[in-house]
């Protein structure tokens, strides 16, 4: 077998057979193929796209180019959560608890953020001793005793998929919805869930803007995990403004006890509702998402939810006082207020500039060695539909640099557009992907 010969073939529009698929994946993740051969075959499936049995055969070749976790000691169905990402994006810190709760285990691999804020695993070590880093008996240990553990993915999980999303970052072909597809369900099959429940954002502050690609990628990313034996939905949910109203990592954190306390913005407890109910449901624990929706709610009300976040912390070397007390968190020096500059109607707010001017501030990272700072971001007082007057208070800016703060507060200020009418709100779930249907809101 030649790769001149893959890549020749897939120019042509032809389908590569699994052992061609798995012969150039194993080559190029041993170094045996070079980057400009696998280059050309990237951008051949970019034009020519992949048919379903070639995006599975991809999505499974990844997955098995490393460690395929073996989660079979844990009692009960595991149900894994992944959200391809967003602004304010704070839902596994809500939603896991919750679902560990009702007795379902939740064990979790996330990773760190590279971009506007941090990912879950960073703003988990906003509490103070968390560690991420969990041997897989410890790991099993406290799904099985507590229901919940978070981890951090561990360095072979998946490296073929490593190696290939840095070489499309640098060849434009990130954008195919087969290779994000796979890219996306390849790490989610190694992590060992017997069930799979997606979170895919569309909107300005998502990677998929516009509504109709988040539906393609969701149905590509259902049959990936269905036919690889993982019953797997997807949630198309809202990420045209920021979800919630803070931004940044302790702000973040600080807002998902809130919302476990009962006290959570519209948007972010519908979201989170929503797609836990989906895992309560795939896990087993009830027959219908309402059920499970009801269910969930339970879990606020009682605490229940609440208590599981401070077993989880205490679990892996938090200090859980921080969420009774989220005063002990590390605070920004300054809060700068942002105010309207007219008077009207919110009718956009650009997620991605508050996302960047959260990252100059410091909460994101540019680079891999970038260093978050935890106590900065951003929080939103005004939201798409509001009615403010110039003047008004519509964010504050927490910082700890007057230079990065004044930067930040232009881009803050250049994501608000007004309008004179108001705006009809849009919903938060735009719709739901399942093995049979495909549900519209």
């Amino acid at each position: 077998m030649r790769m001149y010969d893959l890549i020749e073939k897939k120019k042509l529009g032809k389908i590569l057979s699994e052992d061609e698929i798995n012969y150039f994946i194993e080559g190029y993740t041993n170094g045996n193929i070079p980057d400009y051969q696998v280059s050309a075959l990237l951008m051949a499936i970019y034009f020519q796209g992949m048919n379903e049995e070639e995006t599975l055969a991809l999505t499974l070749s990844m997955a098995k180019s490393g460690e395929m976790l073996d989660l079979s000691e844990i009692e009960g169905t595991i149900v894994d959560k992944h959200s391809t990402g967003g602004v304010g994006d704070k839902t596994t810190l809500i939603i896991a608890p919750m679902v560990a709760a009702l007795g379902i285990p939740v064990a979790k691999m996330s990773g760190r953020g590279l971009g506007h804020t941090g990912g879950t695993i960073d703003k988990l070590e906003s509490f103070t001793g968390f560690s991420t880093k969990v041997e897989k008996q410890d790991f099993i240990n406290n799904v099985n005793n507590i229901k919940i553990a978070i981890a951090g993915q561990t360095a072979n999980l998946a490296p073929a998929d490593k190696k290939l999303y840095a070489l499309r970052d640098v060849t434009a072909t990130v954008d195919n919805i087969s290779l994000i597809a796979s890219s996306i369900m390849s790490k989610k099959i190694a992590s060992g869930a017997n069930g799979i429940v997606l979170d895919v954002k569309t909107g300005s502050g998502a990677f998929m803007k516009k509504e109709e690609d988040a539906f393609k990628l969701a149905k590509e990313m259902v049959a990936i995990g269905n036919g690889l034996s993982r019953d797997t939905t997807a949630i198309i949910t809202d990420m045209d403004q920021p979800l919630g109203k803070a931004v940044g990592n302790s702000l973040e954190v600080i807002e998902a006890i809130e919302t476990l306390r009962g006290n959570g913005p519209e948007d972010l407890v519908d979201i989170c509702l929503t797609l836990g109910s989906y895992m309560v449901k795939t896990a087993g624990k009830v027959d219908t998402a309402e059920e499970g929706r009801k269910l969930l709610e339970e879990t606020i009300t009682t605490g229940a939810a609440l208590e599981k976040l401070k077993q989880l912390i205490e679990a892996q070397g938090g200090n859980q006082q921080f969420i009774d007390n989220t005063d002990l968190f590390s605070k920004a020096d300054i809060i700068e207020e942002v105010k309207a500059t007219k008077s009207g109607y919110i009718s956009h707010i650009e997620a991605d500039e508050i996302g960047i001017a959260t990252m100059i501030l410091g909460g994101g990272r540019e680079t891999k060695e970038s260093t978050i700072d935890t106590s900065v971001g951003v929080i939103i007082e005004k939201k798409v539909s509001d009615k403010v007057s110039e003047g008004d208070i519509i964010a504050y800016i927490h910082g700890n640099d007057e230079n990065k703060i004044k930067v930040a507060k232009e881009r803050i200020l250049l994501a608000y557009d007004y309008s004179d009418t108001q705006p009809i709100k849009t919903k938060f779930i735009k719709g739901i992907v399942t093995e049979h249907e495909i549900i519209t809101s």
